[in-house]
């Protein structure tokens, strides 16, 4: 009897720690610049779901990098910094896959857990991500240099403000093929990093060339910031080009309703944050799993026939 009930006692503590340890799922949340505005949605849709995840016992850590100018190596940084801190999970963009898969591969073969969203889809396999929640950047950039070709285009300037990230380089290259297959071409255009977030800076650049080519009849960034830039060089120049960024701000809803941006390609950030963080914490408590595997948020046009549904969201910070 004294054998049993010592077992039993043993077996009781075993499950007191198991239960115990499973209240306490923390994760981390890595993202952007904290000079990225668009990183902002995602923090909200992290926030919102983080009020789930604390009430049934977990934390959420939400971790960006100061800038993009050094941005592989900050980003291995952060991940290590949330291995090091013992987190469960780790919800994750793969932007600069040579740098960030390696130290991605290592945390998971420490039993942590990754889900993805926002960039590199093309990646997942290799990092044993959960799920991803993101647009198809070569799809939305498709859709997006057919949506501009359709509507007259024949040069179309595609804009990349971080060189060398996956994600805006899927952008650009669907760009590419969707206007080719309506019939225009695409010059891709790389600004340094440094002027990521700089409308003046990088509405120069676009100014050089429009100037220097006039062949040029549209142009679509892949930064909201990209827009605000644009529609100032066409001011400046007088040229006749169709503005068009992928993501959007109050500012560019704005310009669309107004007729100096043409369009802006979605991909609902908010979701993005949202469901990354609420899906990875429930998978770690719960085992839970979306049987959709990529679930796609975007992409979505967004231009004069919608623009003031969009609206709505906009105001709440939630689009």
């Amino acid at each position: 009897m004294k054998k049993l009930l010592v077992s039993a006692a043993i077996c009781a503590a075993a499950l007191g720690f198991t239960a115990t340890t499973s209240m306490a799922q923390n994760i981390a949340v890595i993202a952007g610049s904290v000079e990225d505005a668009f990183m902002d949605k995602i923090k909200k849709g992290v926030d919102d779901a983080t009020h789930m995840v604390e009430a049934n016992g977990g934390t959420v850590q939400y971790l960006r990098t100061q800038n993009y100018e050094n941005f592989g190596p900050d980003l291995v940084t952060l991940i290590n910094q949330a291995v090091a801190q013992g987190v469960d999970g780790i919800a994750i963009p793969v932007w600069v896959p040579d740098a960030q898969i390696p130290a991605l591969q290592a945390a998971a073969a420490q039993g942590i857990k990754i889900m993805q969203y926002n960039s590199g889809l093309p990646v997942k396999a290799e990092i044993g991500a959960i799920n991803y929640f993101g647009s198809d950047e070569y799809a939305a950039g498709f859709g997006g240099g057919k949506y501009l070709a359709e509507k007259g285009a024949k040069h179309i300037l595609c804009h990349i403000q971080v060189p060398g990230a996956i994600n805006l380089e899927e952008r650009c290259r669907g760009v590419t093929d969707g206007a080719a297959a309506a019939g225009a071409k695409v010059t891709v255009l790389n600004t340094p990093p440094n002027l990521d977030g700089d409308v003046t800076g990088t509405a120069e650049a676009l100014k050089a060339e429009f100037i220097g080519d006039s062949s040029i009849d549209a142009m679509v960034s892949c930064a909201d910031f990209g827009a605000a830039a644009g529609a100032n060089a066409v001011e400046q120049t007088g040229a006749n080009i169709m503005v068009s960024a992928f993501d959007f701000s109050p500012a560019s809803l704005e310009r669309i309703s107004a007729g100096t941006q043409t369009m802006a390609i979605d991909q609902q950030p908010y979701l993005q944050g949202f469901l990354s963080t609420s899906m990875l914490f429930a998978n770690l408590k719960f085992g839970t799993e979306i049987s959709t595997d990529p679930v796609l948020t975007g992409p979505a046009i967004i231009d004069a026939s919608n623009v003031d549904a969009v609206k709505a969201g906009a105001a709440l910070g939630a689009r």
